[in-house]
């Protein structure tokens, strides 16, 4: 079995294996039905860990001997919070990596969702909602532009992809790990937890009445809203759509079909805070929406 050290000090003791318990105790955590029974996941690679150390909590960390000796800070880092560290082989770590080139260290952390009222917290001002987006990357890249646009949280109703997948900790370059998440399978429930928030709904829709350019739009815009987003092939569901106070959609100009889904979301959520700086232009620079 793996050794522990619980400061920065060389680790001890021969490297645990892919057989080694706890290793594959952690490879469980690669499928949501492991995550979900453990209330755990994987956090791979050297930037999303230290995110993980900074503002998680982190179980354990497993580490081969040259990541280790690239980022003793880090390994450093989590042993003072408390995590255990694992010195593993090349082989085992690859057996917890979902990537094409594995980086030697995995973070085994606490699932990081909260309820629907934590997440949202008293007056919200912006949130975004995902709403039946299956694609880990896309959801991820949606936690990483909200978190730049100083969003209050994010949401995810539905049958949306787990946040804790591995590819979509890793399209929000840490991101998971600033914001409150809240997952709730009833996309009623989510919606109704923004309307006694206080917040106007707003549906993400190629197709919707109100255009995101339209001055009459910046009223809206500038008030207290939950954008809701859609998956990249269907949009926001029919059923969510329907409940949303506006349909918003940003106008094509070109000749291209549509906008991606990373690209809508970043566009919704900054206009959003374009309006709001409009309204009250003596907001300085860099503060929260």
């Amino acid at each position: 079995m793996a050794e522990t050290t619980p400061v920065s000090a060389p680790i001890p003791g021969p490297p645990g294996t892919e057989r080694t318990p706890r290793v594959v105790a952690a490879r469980k955590l690669l499928r949501r039905t492991g995550r979900e029974r453990a209330g755990r996941f994987l956090v791979e690679g050297a930037q999303a860990a230290r995110e993980a150390v900074r503002h998680a909590t982190v179980r354990e960390l497993f580490v081969t001997d040259p990541a280790a000796a690239r980022h003793p800070e880090l390994v450093a880092a989590a042993a003072d919070a408390g995590a255990r560290i694992s010195l593993v082989t090349d082989t085992a770590a690859a057996s917890l990596s979902e990537t094409v080139t594995p980086q030697g260290l995995v973070a085994v952390c606490d699932l990081l969702d909260v309820p629907l009222a934590d997440a949202l917290g008293e007056r919200p001002e912006l949130v975004a909602v995902c709403a039946g987006i299956a694609d880990p990357g896309n959801a991820g890249t949606v936690i990483r532009v909200a978190d730049a646009a100083g969003a209050r949280a994010v949401l995810l109703a539905g049958d949306t992809v787990d946040p804790h997948n591995g590819k979509a900790v890793r399209a929000s370059t840490g991101s998971v790990f600033h914001l409150p998440l809240a997952r709730d399978r009833d996309e009623g429930a989510v919606l109704d937890a923004c309307r006694a928030a206080g917040l106007t709904l707003l549906a993400a829709d190629a197709h919707g009445e109100l255009d995101l350019h339209d001055p009459a739009a910046d009223p809206v815009l500038a008030g207290p809203v939950a954008w809701i987003f859609g998956g990249e092939a269907h949009g926001v569901p029919v059923t969510v759509a329907e409940r949303a106070d506006h349909r918003v959609r940003v106008p094509i100009l070109g000749r291209a079909e549509s906008l991606n889904l990373a690209t809508a979301a970043a566009v919704c959520l900054y206009a959003s805070v374009g309006a709001r700086r409009r309204r009250s232009p003596e907001r300085p620079q860099g503060a929260q929406p």
